[in-house]
Protein backbone atom coordinates (compact mmCIF):
# COMPACT_ATOMS: atom_id res chain seq x y z
CA UNK A 1 0.00 0.00 0.00
CA UNK A 2 1.26 3.37 -0.89
CA UNK A 3 1.74 5.99 1.44
CA UNK A 4 -0.43 8.96 1.38
CA UNK A 5 1.03 11.97 -0.32
CA UNK A 6 -0.02 14.20 2.32
CA UNK A 7 0.75 12.26 6.22
CA UNK A 8 -1.14 14.84 7.77
CA UNK A 9 -4.30 14.38 5.70
CA UNK A 10 -7.38 13.03 8.15
CA UNK A 11 -4.87 13.24 10.93
CA UNK A 12 -6.08 15.41 13.87
CA UNK A 13 -3.12 16.97 16.06
CA UNK A 14 -3.69 14.78 18.83
CA UNK A 15 -3.55 11.35 16.73
CA UNK A 16 0.04 13.30 15.57
CA UNK A 17 0.78 13.99 19.45
CA UNK A 18 0.11 10.90 20.64
CA UNK A 19 2.25 9.02 17.42
CA UNK A 20 5.27 11.24 17.98
CA UNK A 21 5.22 10.36 21.71
CA UNK A 22 5.09 6.99 21.18
CA UNK A 23 7.44 6.33 18.44
CA UNK A 24 10.21 8.87 19.51
CA UNK A 25 9.35 10.18 23.37
CA UNK A 26 9.03 13.65 24.57
CA UNK A 27 12.79 14.65 25.08
CA UNK A 28 12.77 13.72 21.18
CA UNK A 29 10.20 16.29 20.72
CA UNK A 30 11.52 18.58 22.98
CA UNK A 31 15.27 18.84 21.37
CA UNK A 32 13.10 18.82 17.98
CA UNK A 33 11.14 21.63 19.37
CA UNK A 34 11.69 23.70 21.97
CA UNK A 35 8.96 24.04 23.85
CA UNK A 36 7.78 23.86 27.67
CA UNK A 37 5.25 21.75 26.99
CA UNK A 38 7.07 19.27 25.71
CA UNK A 39 10.23 19.65 28.48
CA UNK A 40 8.03 20.52 31.73
CA UNK A 41 5.99 18.26 32.76
CA UNK A 42 5.07 17.18 29.40
CA UNK A 43 1.07 15.88 28.57
CA UNK A 44 -1.09 15.41 25.81
CA UNK A 45 -3.75 18.04 27.04
CA UNK A 46 -1.12 20.59 27.81
CA UNK A 47 0.31 20.02 24.18
CA UNK A 48 -2.89 20.37 22.45
CA UNK A 49 -4.02 23.63 24.20
CA UNK A 50 -0.59 25.29 23.63
CA UNK A 51 -0.23 24.59 19.91
CA UNK A 52 -3.63 24.92 18.91
CA UNK A 53 -3.32 28.51 19.96
CA UNK A 54 0.60 28.82 18.39
CA UNK A 55 0.65 28.42 15.12
CA UNK A 56 4.35 28.28 14.72
CA UNK A 57 4.83 25.83 16.92
CA UNK A 58 2.33 23.66 15.53
CA UNK A 59 3.73 24.14 11.62
CA UNK A 60 6.64 22.79 13.97
CA UNK A 61 5.17 19.65 15.18
CA UNK A 62 3.65 19.10 12.00
CA UNK A 63 6.45 19.07 10.12
CA UNK A 64 8.54 16.84 12.50
CA UNK A 65 5.56 14.27 11.87
CA UNK A 66 5.92 14.68 8.25
CA UNK A 67 10.01 13.87 8.59
CA UNK A 68 9.35 10.65 10.65
CA UNK A 69 6.48 9.42 8.59
CA UNK A 70 8.85 9.97 5.99
CA UNK A 71 11.41 8.24 7.34
CA UNK A 72 9.49 5.48 8.24
CA UNK A 73 9.40 6.05 11.94
CA UNK A 74 5.77 6.63 12.46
Amino acid sequence: MNAPSNPLQGKTLEAILTDLVAHIGWDEMARAVDIRCFTHEPSISSSLKFLRRTPWAREKVEALYVQHVNQGRV
